[in-house]
């Protein structure tokens, strides 16, 4: 198997720059020259590394973690938790999904919702889309007044170094992928007729708004890096390379906890189980 090192930490995005995405690219591999057989290997180990992680995050549960998963429709979300996660103890994970607002929710503030699915100690939890709605599809189809959401980046800051500073390790991953890939994913949804269930009539319309979105998602990368909660623009054309990429970036962040199992009970080492 390819020694190839896979290097989240180049996708990492610092705070205080100003992000470009024509300056990102989607469809790199950074070097990695392994084979069909290569990929499958290493994303098996790394599911191995994070299931057994998760064991410790759990069993400690001194720590908990909050992946924020954001990306142009069709950017793989489902896709990266399918294959990064799929090892992973459904006690220990929970997917939140923010669509849009109920009542109850509407009567509250906008970030409500979001911080009732924070995780708890020991747990990870996913936000498939995320509170990061409210800067871009609000934007993008006018919901709600420019200074509206412009204030919010100051919101979401605080928001996410409150959680940091409680101990929640924030990690947000946006999946970049091109308008051609879009393309051709929207059009084999169209294909195949196993994912049609996944094409709304909305794809179409949400896509002829790709420059705005691009726009808006360039804007709330670079108001809301931060050194406690940084995004990182992973490159999703390959499939592969961006399940690797999401996967090692959990295997880093988690290993960095220098979590350890509770002591064992007193007396342990003299239990014996006789029947």
């Amino acid at each position: 198997m390819t020694t190839h090192e896979i290097k989240p930490d180049h996708f990492r995005v610092k705070p205080g720059h100003r992000v470009m995405l024509a300056d990102w690219s989607t469809d790199t591999t950074d070097g990695f020259e392994g084979t069909k057989d290569d990929r499958a290997a290493l994303l098996a180990s790394l599911n191995e590394q994070l299931s057994d992680l998760q064991q410790m995050l759990y069993a400690e549960s001194k720590h908990k973690v909050l992946v924020v998963l954001q990306g142009m429709d069709t950017s793989g979300k489902d896709g990266t938790i399918k294959h990064v996660f799929h090892t992973i103890n459904p006690l220990g994970v929970r997917v939140a999904n923010f669509k849009r607002p109920n009542d109850v929710e509407l009567a509250h503030d906008y970030l409500w919702r979001v911080h009732e699915q924070a995780p708890r100690n020991g747990r990870i939890t996913i936000f498939n889309r995320s509170h990061y709605e409210d800067v871009l599809v609000v934007r993008v189809n006018e919901l709600v007044p420019t200074k509206i959401w412009q204030r919010r980046f100051e919101h979401i800051r605080g928001f996410e170094q409150m959680l940091a500073d409680e101990g929640t390790t924030i990690i947000k991953v946006f999946l970049h992928i091109s308008k051609d890939e879009q393309r051709a994913r929207l059009q084999e949804r169209l294909d195949n007729p196993a994912k049609h269930w996944k094409f709304e009539h909305g794809d179409v319309t949400e896509r002829a708004h790709w420059d705005t979105y691009t726009e808006a998602y360039e804007q709330a990368i670079s108001e809301t890096s931060t050194d406690d909660a940084p995004w990182f623009i992973i490159p999703g054309d390959h499939k592969w390379y961006r399940n690797l990429v999401v996967s090692q970036l959990l295997v880093d962040k988690l290993t960095s906890l220098n979590m350890r199992y509770p002591e064992p009970i007193d007396g342990i080492e003299d239990i014996r189980i006789t029947d």
